[in-house]
């Protein structure tokens, strides 16, 4: 059994690799975002970006900062096939998962521009915002000291394998192939 987490960059492609694995691979898929739904729809607030970072700071300042995380993990580890969650942002999650067996890390980026383009034509709830909206976005979730609260660039570096998806579906499958055939997977 391999448990297979993904960081990444707004609009990179973290979709695409789920799918891939579910599709091709036959993982189980969770998902940090339908978690945070979940307790957001239980607060009466709004399904929005901004709720969804508020209320993944609080239960990891509530708790402990792998949290969220965690629940995910032993949902998977109790039902004993390989998984896919998405996904992690803060730090305290990559060093606490680090330390669990099964664990692999994958991050996906790209261009800036392109990830735009890929989140207005994907049109969720959560994507309706402008260019500059979008990499202020970014910027607030990029960098932070505190392990509970969103940190990209420092998990995007301690994963075990990176992808840049700057090309077409068929580069990054291929990639995504390599990568598992690296793995024995």
């Amino acid at each position: 059994m391999i448990i297979v987490w993904i960081t990444w960059t707004l609009g990179a492609g973290k979709w695409t690799i789920v799918e891939y694995l579910v599709q091709k691979k036959w993982f189980h898929h969770y998902s940090v975002r339908s978690f945070l739904i979940q307790e957001i729809e239980k607060k009466w607030l709004p399904v929005n970006r901004d709720s969804m970072v508020a209320v993944a700071n609080e239960l990891r300042e509530k708790f402990w900062s792998s949290y969220i995380a965690e629940q995910l993990y032993e949902q998977a580890k109790k039902n004993g096939a390989n998984a896919i969650i998405e996904s992690l942002r803060a730090l305290g999650e990559v060093e606490a998962l680090k330390q669990k067996e099964h664990f692999l890390l994958f991050a996906i980026d790209a261009d800036p521009q392109i990830r735009y383009d890929r989140v207005v034509l994907r049109a969720s709830e959560t994507d309706r915002i402008s260019f500059e909206e979008f990499i202020s976005n970014e910027q607030r979730e990029m960098q932070n000291d505190d392990p509970t609260k969103q940190n990209l660039l420092k998990c995007m570096q301690l994963a075990d394998y990176t992808f840049i998806n700057n090309g077409t579906l068929e580069e990054l499958n291929d990639q995504i192939a390599s990568v598992l055939a690296q793995c024995h997977i």
